[in-house]
């Protein structure tokens, strides 16, 4: 059963404490594809290149079962994220961004792509993101969103909420969007925008899951990484993780129990892209990988 996840397929010049690289492969959409493609294969990519794309980066996305039928090449340079990292990976500072060819970019969805049981729209523009939902006929559609788009694109973030299934945003971001302090509070206030179930990340916290009776509420705990070499991508992979996992499982119409389990895998998974640079450690990741550290996650968190 397939997935398809729209959104940037980016390169990435990362600094942190550690170290510094350029022209890693980044992007929303390319986080989740990887992810989703742990457990589920085929994965249709969604997006938008230069002509300046290494193509080790598209041999790897393809050597994982990422079909790139609806990745547009583009003569023009591809979108760049250039930022830094801090003492306590928490905080970070973007110094340059480059839309380049993403400015014009429309989603085009070829036919595999069209009818694949599950959709992403991970994080771009609303605008790009309606443009997907008019052409998937999926069962559940899942969508990500961020600071800027509810500053800029507020109005069009709320068509895209009635649309869509399950909303995923952070913290910070759906305490603004909802116009609160309360975390909870704000979790509910976003599901009565449209979604039916709400997902708030919380980086090192692990997550927040709202279901659509008063009483589904599921707290997850992420796994406790000894240290944190790189978290570019984590909210990303978190989101292909849970859209890989329900499709592995055919849970193309999934219940709150569903949603719960799938949001496990994509936290477990999500946090092997915080231990490396950019793909790294999450394009050896496997299934067997993923199992092993969400027992180890069940141990930690079980208690009588």
């Amino acid at each position: 059963m397939s997935v398809v996840i729209a959104g940037s397929v980016a390169l990435d010049n990362v600094k942190t404490p550690q170290d510094s690289q350029e022209n890693l492969l980044g992007g929303s959409a390319s986080y989740a594809a990887l992810a989703a493609s742990i457990f589920c294969q085929p994965i249709h990519l969604v997006g938008v290149i230069g002509h300046d794309f290494p193509k080790a980066h598209l041999d790897l996305l393809t050597a994982h079962g990422i079909t790139l039928d609806g990745l547009e090449r583009s003569s023009g340079e591809s979108f760049t994220w250039t930022g830094e990292y801090h003492e306590d990976m928490n905080s970070r500072t973007t110094h340059k961004v480059g839309l380049n060819v993403l400015e014009q970019w429309q989603p085009k969805l070829p036919e595999g792509a069209k009818s694949a049981k599950i959709a992403v729209a991970a994080n771009m523009s609303p605008d790009n993101q309606m443009q997907m939902l008019d052409q998937v006929k999926a069962d559940f559609v899942t969508a990500d969103t961020m600071d800027l788009w509810i500053n800029i694109a507020n109005e069009r973030l709320h068509e895209v909420l009635k649309r869509i299934d399950l909303l995923v945003i952070n913290d910070g971001e759906a305490k603004e969007f909802a116009g609160t302090t309360n975390l909870v509070e704000a979790g509910r206030k976003l599901q009565a925008k449209g979604p039916r179930f709400v997902i708030v990340k919380r980086g090192e916290h692990g997550s927040f899951l709202f279901g659509e009776k008063p009483e589904d509420f599921f707290a997850c705990s992420a796994y406790p990484l000894h240290s944190v070499f790189d978290p570019t991508g984590a909210g990303d992979s978190f989101l292909g993780g849970l859209a890989g996992w329900l499709a592995a499982n055919g849970k193309t119409k999934p219940t709150f129990e569903d949603l719960k389990t799938a949001v496990v895998h994509g936290s477990v998974t999500a946090s092997y892209t915080c231990e490396a640079f950019s793909t790294h450690k999450l394009q050896t990741v496997t299934k067997a990988d993923v199992a092993a550290r969400i027992a180890e996650l069940r141990a930690y968190t079980n208690f009588a």
